[in-house]
């Protein structure tokens, strides 16, 4: 027999007053524009609902909303203190060498400096070494295929934090 009860995690988040529904869904995404869009689609039947409308909603977004989401993001290697989600996410930076730190703190100066942004990647999971590949990689792209990479590693740093949201405990 197969439950169609809304899993816990996912029955709590929809149950959330408005603005800790909001304060939730900012902590996942800085962009306001895909916040409102995930607030103005609850309750979710699903998690893959969840998950499918946030996708939506960074396939919407424009530039500036992009831009808004971005800053929301500190550098790799340099997570905000007392941030412990970015901390985490960037764990592959964590235990790396100072000639590593160094120079991927010389490849995101480099990056904001032609592209505007901060490097957008979706960390989790990935080495110091790995990290630094991607940006070497991606400094040479142009702005426009930068911007559509950056719209899709914001796609996935988004779907993992949606779904760490509405876990169950």
């Amino acid at each position: 027999m197969t439950s169609t009860a809304t899993p816990p995690g996912l029955a709590r988040f929809n149950a959330l007053e408005e603005h800790a529904a909001l304060a939730a869904l900012r902590e996942a995404c800085a962009s306001s524009a895909w916040v409102r869009r995930l607030l103005a689609g609850r309750p979710y039947a699903t998690v893959e609902a969840l998950l499918a409308a946030g996708d939506a909603a960074v396939a919407d977004l424009t530039a500036a909303d992009l831009e808004e989401a971005m800053a929301g993001h500190p550098p790799i290697g340099r997570p905000e203190p007392g941030d412990p989600l970015s901390a985490r996410e960037q764990s592959g930076m964590a235990g790396a060498p100072d000639r590593l730190r160094a120079e991927m703190l010389e490849l995101n100066r480099a990056y904001r400096e032609k592209f505007g942004h901060v490097f957008l990647v979706c960390a989790t999971g990935r080495t110091g070494e790995q990290l630094r590949d991607a940006v070497r990689e991606r400094i040479g792209n142009a702005p426009e295929r930068e911007r559509e990479i950056v719209r899709g590693e914001l796609g996935k740093i988004n779907r993992i934090r949606l779904a760490r949201l509405v876990e169950e405990d």
